[in-house]
């Protein structure tokens, strides 16, 4: 059955409890996490055995789970030290997983955009940007296998897994068991493709259905970039996605995330009407949440990706 979650960085606070606090209060039992949400960076260069313990003791103490950690750096920047620096960082979270109890960790594929690792850049589709992807990740297993974590990354449409085919190829070619996907289906459209939604639904549920792990729930109102609105606010066929989670017997979790504080309730009602007309075998046919309304500010959180 799946589990109703949110990036705990969807809730601003100065300090840990509080951020989880607030999670528990808009009644969530398991998050996304990032370290920023405990006073760190996302990817920091050392991490204290003893804060990784406090970080789970406080979150065991509001019943909440961490399903997975934010571990994104750009795999395939240009800069080849910027590259190594990011893969040092990245084994670095994954050798705290186990205390902090978490076993998977979200990854951006990246792009070859020097300045910003959700923006699209036409090198992205050369040979040379697939093989420093293959080259990053395929270090990256490594540490994974060392740490027994599962790394999980998302097809988007400004990276350079960019789409479903991609993603089952790049799966095909690592052949590791650590590598997982998450899935996010706002970020699944490139320009004139709104038209065709579901059959791209269902493309990438036949190509990835059996590699999900983490399935994100945000929206979108135009193609050719990742969406960056609250679920239920923009286009997305919800009832198409989560048939197709249940019909590949998904059990994780499903992730709130591009929300503000604000819109968190309406948005976990309206995914929790959903997933109750699901399990009785009914789509539910109910107005979304505030669709008529544009997003006039980003949320928190960075790019369209799984961070």
């Amino acid at each position: 059955m799946m589990q109703l979650g949110i990036f705990a960085k969807t809730f601003a606070r100065p300090t840990l409890e509080e951020v989880l606090d607030a999670v528990k209060v808009h009644g969530f039992d398991c998050v996304q996490f990032n370290l920023m949400s405990a006073g760190l960076l996302t990817l920091p260069d050392q991490i204290d055995p003893s804060f990784c313990d406090h970080i789970r003791t406080c979150m065991a103490h509001r019943g909440i789970n961490m399903a997975s950690i934010s571990g994104t750096f750009n795999m395939i920047d240009p800069n080849p030290e910027k590259r190594r620096d990011g893969l040092g960082r990245l084994r670095t979270l994954m050798a705290a997983c186990g205390r902090l109890g978490t076993r998977v960790v979200t990854i951006c594929t990246g792009t070859r955009d020097p300045e910003d690792m959700w923006r699209r850049h036409p090198d992205n589709a050369t040979p040379e940007a697939w093989r420093a992807l293959v080259g990053s990740l395929g270090e990256a297993l490594r540490f994974a296998e060392e740490a027994r974590v599962t790394l999980a990354f998302e097809p988007e449409v400004a990276n350079v897994v960019d789409s479903a085919v991609k993603a089952r190829h790049l799966l095909d070619e690592m052949q590791s068991a650590r590598l997982k996907v998450v899935i996010d289906p706002a970020n699944l459209f490139h320009k004139g493709e709104l038209a065709r939604m579901k059959s791209i639904l269902d493309e990438a549920f036949d190509l990835l259905g059996q590699d999900i792990v983490v399935a994100h729930a945000k929206d979108l109102s135009r193609d050719g970039e990742a969406g960056h609105q609250a679920a239920g606010t923009g286009v997305l066929d919800y009832d198409r996605y989560l048939s197709l989670l249940k019909a590949v017997a998904f059990d994780g979790s499903l992730i709130l995330h591009g929300l503000t504080e604000a819109q968190a309730p309406l948005c976990r009602d309206f995914l929790r009407g959903k997933l109750a007309a699901l399990s009785q075998g009914k789509a539910e046919r109910r107005p979304n949440p505030g669709a008529s309304r544009t997003m006039s500010t980003r949320p928190a959180g960075e790019g369209g990706g799984a961070d």
